[in-house]
């Protein structure tokens, strides 16, 4: 009890110490902890107790992030396919014209994966999943989403002046916005997302010259992996 007594002072002194260094307070009633498997129940127990929040098993979302992510990437982010599949639901019965589902899909369906896509590199699998279900409800008809698609995905997301819709191309959406998390980090390295980035993951290097090491969040192996449109770009 007293080792787990001394662990939770030493979190909320950490917790003090970024709340004095980003200004922002936190409220523990809203907060909520995940500990690792090699820990015991009953220190988990105190710990959450002690500390004033609630204990989780890591499967939740925080301002519509995952809590957590693991190795299983197509079911954590499975929540974004979900979404859109129960809004494409909605319309299904009405009779939408083409210019009607063209708005639709552009104004909404789009958008529902925006601020995931802002984050982190969603999986290939995912991105090809979404992209099925909206072309299916592009080409389908009143009460199904069956129908011939005409049409494969990479030619309705060119611009209409080459033929295609002006679709969103997901992937390369999903990139350029993770890439500019790290355009964020080159050209505000004061802020202070930049300064634990850097402290983190490449103290003696910059940005562009950082290696993919161990043990690395998955936001910041995002970020890594984005970086190539800048290093295209970047004089």
């Amino acid at each position: 009890m007293g080792a787990n007594v001394v662990e939770a002072q030493r979190l909320l002194t950490i917790l003090k110490t970024y709340e004095a260094a980003s200004g922002q307070e936190i409220n523990l009633s809203k907060s909520e902890v995940f500990f690792s498997r090699n820990m015991s129940g009953a220190a988990q127990e105190d710990l959450s107790r002690i500390i004033g929040v609630r204990h989780v098993m890591g499967t939740g979302k925080y301002l519509g992030l995952p809590s957590m992510i693991d190795r299983d990437k197509w079911s954590v982010f499975s929540f974004i396919k979900d979404s859109i599949w129960k809004r494409i639901n909605v319309w299904r019965g009405r009779a939408l014209s083409k210019a009607g589902k063209e708005v639709m899909i552009k104004s909404v369906l789009q958008s529902i994966p925006s601020y995931i896509m802002s984050i982190y590199l969603l999986p290939s699998s995912v991105i090809d999943d979404i992209e099925k279900m909206v072309n299916a409800f592009w080409w389908g008809g009143r009460s199904n989403n069956r129908g011939i698609k005409w049409m494969a995905w990479e030619h309705m997301a060119c611009p209409k002046e080459f033929g295609g819709m002006g679709f969103r191309n997901f992937k390369a959406f999903n990139i350029a916005m993770v890439a500019k998390q790290g355009w964020s980090l080159l050209s505000t390295p004061e802020s202070l997302v930049a300064r634990v980035f850097k402290s983190r993951y490449f103290p003696r290097s910059s940005f562009l010259g950082a290696k993919l090491g161990n043990n690395l969040s998955f936001a910041w192996r995002s970020i890594w992996n984005s970086r190539q449109i800048l290093l295209h770009g970047c004089r």
